[in-house]
């Protein structure tokens, strides 16, 4: 298999996210948007990429298996380490500046370009995921996001929203880290969404700090790439083999100052200091910052 024929996003890329307000979509396709790679790596060692891959997944499921019924947690720094190694073993260069506090509850926020920006996220802490419901059947990832303690959201079903919400924000307060993908869509990292408001809600309510994080992809020594993006009707085999076979790529990973909610900032506040703290996609970045203050929106009536 080889990476489509494409370039930069349209121009369209760059507008409005699609789709409704609760399911929202990318206009950004494999297709159109996912450049190929410029230099490629020889067939046998895409395969021992691949494999590499499988054993360390392979090998995450096995101790999860064997602690969960114990009800034992894996200790946050093997975790970090297993997680970059799931990256360097797909073949990039990982450089993460920054980390995250302990102990604490917290909700972690990024663009969300990959299937990559998991391990990276959780190279930062390892935290719960808010992921899509079709996530569980997914082999061995879905598995071990299950029991990873990930919490999964329908997102056909606009009525559960609230008691998503609900969920994301118990989590934090019993001190877990949550990572939420706010766009609600993969994007290409040279286009974006807006950051959606309801799992803001859910760091007011429990009274806990915004961690926003810089994910960028790129070629070595270039500018943003699209390559490692997983949007459209791409595959996640398709998108697993083109990271693979290309030579030169990096994750670069930024944690930006935690956003502290006052007493009367509102989900709109947070979420757009959020945005701002993580940037523009792509290569310009915009520094974090203060949360303003406003009237807080109340629980009830939580929209995405």
């Amino acid at each position: 298999m080889t990476a489509p024929t494409g370039g930069a996003a349209p121009a369209h890329a760059h507008a409005a996210d699609t789709g409704t307000v609760w399911r929202p979509s990318a206009p950004c396709t494999p297709r159109v948007c996912v450049e190929p790679a410029a230099r490629t790596r020889a067939l046998p060692w895409a395969v021992l990429r691949v494999t590499a891959l499988l054993l360390l997944l392979a090998a995450g499921l096995t101790v999860r298996l064997a602690t969960a019924p114990l009800g034992a947690r894996v200790p946050p720094g093997p975790v970090r380490h297993w997680c970059r190694w799931v990256v360097r073993a797909a073949g990039l260069r990982v450089r993460i500046d920054g980390a995250a506090t302990t102990g604490t509850g917290v909700l972690i926020v990024a663009r969300h370009v990959s299937w990559l920006d998991i391990p990276l996220l959780a190279a930062v802490r390892p935290a719960r995921m808010l992921a899509k419901s079709e996530i569980r059947s997914w082999p061995v990832a879905g598995r071990l996001a299950a029991l990873g303690g990930a919490l999964f959201i329908d997102r056909d079903r606009i009525r559960a929203l609230h008691g998503t919400v609900a969920r994301i924000a118990a989590a934090l307060r019993s001190g877990a880290a949550v990572v939420v993908f706010p766009e609600g869509s993969t994007w290409c990292g040279r286009s974006g969404g807006r950051f959606r408001r309801a799992a803001f809600q859910a760091a007011l309510d429990a009274d806990v700090p915004v961690l926003p994080v810089r994910l960028r992809y790129r070629v070595t020594g270039g500018p943003a790439a699209t390559l490692p993006a997983f949007v459209g009707d791409d595959t996640l085999l398709a998108s697993v083999w083109r990271v693979v076979r290309a030579r030169g790529l990096s994750a670069e990973v930024e944690v930006r100052a935690p956003l502290v909610p006052g007493a009367t900032t509102d989900r709109r506040a947070l979420a757009g200091a959020a945005e701002r703290a993580v940037g523009t996609p792509g290569d310009a970045v915009l520094a974090g910052e203060a949360v303003p203050a406003g009237d807080r929106m109340p629980h009830l009536g939580v929209t995405a």
